[in-house]
């Protein structure tokens, strides 16, 4: 299920974000620690083979090589390529999630405009409601693994409730190439021009704005499945992919530990007669590339990070709850047009009846608050000159714009 932290942040605090660092699901580290620890494994031989198994010339010959790589990887703008396609993927994955259809609108609608307290009444609406449900379990069926694996068949979806043996046959009936999730949402609309017809809707006004917010739920339904037609570009994915590897694949010949090059570091002052030349100076050997290290966690983290959210409708840990969203949207909306049609609570008179400025009372851990002043606004407390003549009233003079004399 999804991993939340909210209340985790709901205070900015000294170390706030440091607690999470040590979670385990839905963290970085679980996403990366398989290559993290085939690229350290992989410095790791080609630090033993430069230092143990190469002669002489062998490594001057590598270390040429490891200088070559360590400027190349330099010219691949990895920055800009990762951080322009993780924007668009983030962007594209939350736009995804306000596409899923949720039935709240729609089922007030339905509570609103479909009358009729007898058995008629109540099958119109739960039928007009179990239609618009239908319609987002077979669209996200199309979309989402989870989903799927609920109802491999349309016979799992009849034995959920979803759809009536009758509605399957017809559904079936229909000869189309293509996905067929908007059959329920035509079915909604001739039952609701039928009720209609029968005076359960009372009035157009009413069936429009029915229609209109079946036309959204629609709309929404549609929107999700294009998203998982319409992928971003593979050979943006492609290009990503291959501009991270490469840049890593290069660090591992290029961030080694070489012997630095031959009077690359010079003596400051003259040698003495007999005095032998000082060793060239070099980059610290520190067998452990620490940078090279966090800079692998940090991109090729950052690229496992799209890896998991380009698709919310799979099986990761922040992968979208697809099938707990089914089953709230059919709790909630059958309870809203059925159990809930016309059954209202007395209207009485509230406690604040007889007060024209009531005030909610506070807790002892909150009424602190109610002793800051109210925002007036930021020129509120803005002290004004104390030269009468400045709050004086003059006409602007029409041609100008500039005060009349």
């Amino acid at each position: 299920m999804t991993v939340s932290y909210t209340l985790k942040v709901a205070e900015a605090r000294f170390g706030g974000f440091s607690g999470l660092l040590l979670r385990w699901r839905g963290s970085i580290y679980k996403l990366l620690y398989k290559e993290f620890f085939l690229f350290v494994a992989l410095y790791a031989v080609l630090s033993i083979i430069y230092r143990l198994l190469l002669t002489q010339e062998q490594r001057h010959v590598y270390a040429q090589v490891a200088r070559y790589c360590n400027r190349s990887a330099n010219l691949i703008p990895l920055s800009f390529v990762l951080g322009f396609y993780v924007t668009l993927v983030v962007n594209r994955w939350w736009s995804q999630y306000t596409s899923i259809p949720l039935p709240d609108q729609l089922m007030c609608v339905i509570s609103a405009s479909v009358h009729g307290v007898d058995q008629r009444g109540r099958l119109l609406r739960r039928t007009l409601i179990r239609y618009a449900n239908l319609a987002s379990v077979l669209v996200l069926r199309s979309v989402s693994t989870r989903v799927l694996k609920r109802f491999p068949t349309m016979e799992h979806v009849v034995d959920a409730g979803f759809m009536s043996q009758e509605e399957r046959k017809k559904f079936e009936s229909l000869k189309s190439d293509f996905n067929k999730y908007w059959v329920p949402c035509v079915w909604f609309t001739n039952l609701a021009a039928q009720a209609r017809r029968d005076g359960r809707i009372r009035d157009d006004i009413a069936l429009c704005l029915l229609l209109e917010e079946l036309n959204k739920y629609r709309a929404k339904c549609s929107m999700l499945f294009h998203y998982d037609w319409i992928s971003i570009p593979l050979v943006y994915t492609q290009v990503v992919t291959i501009a991270v590897y490469s840049f890593f694949g290069l660090s591992l010949v290029g961030r080694q530990f070489v012997e630095p090059e031959a009077g690359a570091a010079k003596p400051q002052k003259p040698l003495e007669s007999g005095q032998e030349p000082a060793p060239a100076l070099g980059d610290l050997d520190m067998y452990v590339p620490l940078t090279t290290l966090l800079q692998f966690f940090f991109y090729a983290g950052w690229l496992k990070v799209a890896e998991q959210i380009i698709n919310p409708f799979g099986e990761d840990d922040d992968d979208f709850e697809t099938n707990q969203l089914i089953d709230r949207n059919l709790q909630v909306s059958l309870l809203s047009v059925d159990e809930m049609y016309q059954n209202l609570p007395p209207a009485e008179k509230d406690q604040y009846w007889d007060e024209d400025q009531p005030q909610p009372p506070y807790t002892v851990a909150t009424a602190a608050e109610s002793l800051r002043p109210s925002f007036l606004g930021s020129t509120f407390n803005l002290r004004m000159s104390d030269d009468p003549e400045q709050s004086l009233q003059v006409e602007a003079s029409p041609a100008s714009g500039r005060p009349a004399p």
